[in-house]
């Protein structure tokens, strides 16, 4: 992986979540996805050797782990670090903003956000968030 090539806090974290998939691969963990081939089935359509390489890049910056569960070692179960579950005000704060700034009609998930994320504040629905894929996580983990 390549050093910084700015002092710019905005520039230092856009070399590793500013392109797409990157933000893909933490909202679908977020939603729940653990393993390559669930990451592949994204309506998004990754390449195969983009996902591996964000995969890579997102663990070189300490914001994924993966494990190989003893019972199968042949699949390999990805989940956010600490660093990755504090990304999610930024994921919600963009979703946010596309739905105040875009003229689109959003699928079914996008959808279910906005009415979800509006019954409570957004400090609330961050929080929850984040805990309930905590929660998650430690059961995968077996924590």
């Amino acid at each position: 992986m390549r050093a910084n090539r700015s002092k710019c806090p905005l520039v230092n974290i856009l070399d590793i979540v500013g392109d797409k998939w990157s933000l893909i691969i933490i909202r679908d963990l977020f939603l729940g996805k653990k393993t390559f081939t669930e990451f592949m089935n994204s309506p998004e359509k990754f390449a195969s050797n983009i996902l591996s390489n964000r995969l890579e890049l997102l663990m070189h910056h300490g914001l994924l782990k993966m494990v190989k569960f003893p019972h199968d070692k042949k699949t390999k179960v990805y989940y956010l670090t600490n660093k990755g579950v504090d990304m999610y005000p930024i994921l919600y704060e963009m979703m946010n903003w596309s739905n105040r700034n875009l003229d689109t009609e959003f699928g079914s998930l996008g959808i279910q956000f906005f009415k979800d994320s509006k019954k409570v504040s957004s400090k609330t629905y961050i929080k929850r968030t984040q805990s309930k894929y905590i929660e998650t996580r430690n059961e995968i983990l077996n924590v």
